[in-house]
């Protein structure tokens, strides 16, 4: 489903409100994301307003889906988290960013061997750097997971 509209089917309590909040900011954060940089620099959208409009469809409909994906997936065969999936995202925003002329911005050390491509600076590094909404069902959502993730291993005798 590439529309980000992936059904909630199968998700409940935290993974569901999850998705429910990230539904409703992912959207707004990708066209932030271009604004901010373009405000700092000085640079009018004019010239990319179809661009950015068709990301921003087309970026948000694919983290949702993946989104979504990874939220149904069990927790043990899980092999990223939500934040990887946003910051996966952030190449959407740097495509519009480069066709309206902005200029990479200087980035600490880490974020620049963590992530050599983001030379934007977007990839969120807490829930609150996509939108203050997504703050408490993140925290719920990685609190919940680890103690599943905990109860299961003292079932298991290895805790």
């Amino acid at each position: 489903m590439a529309d980000g509209q992936h059904s909630s089917n199968g998700l409940d309590g935290p993974a569901s409100d999850l998705l429910t909040a990230a539904r409703n900011a992912v959207p707004r954060w990708l066209a932030r994301c271009v604004e901010r940089v373009a405000v700092a620099q000085s640079i009018s959208l004019d010239g990319v307003t179809a661009e950015l409009d068709a990301m921003v469809k087309r970026r948000a409909g694919e983290v949702l889906d993946r989104l979504g994906v990874l939220l149904a997936t069990d927790v043990d065969e899980q092999r990223a988290n939500p934040l990887d999936i946003l910051r996966d995202a952030v190449v959407g925003p740097t495509e519009v960013l480069r066709a309206a002329g902005a200029r990479p911005v200087t980035r600490d050390a880490f974020s620049e061997e963590r992530f050599p491509s983001d030379v934007f600076d977007l990839a969120p590094a807490t829930w609150a750097d996509v939108h203050e909404s997504m703050v408490e069902p993140g925290l719920t959502w990685g609190a919940w997971k680890a103690a599943v993730v905990l109860t299961r291993r003292r079932d298991e005798g290895l805790r």
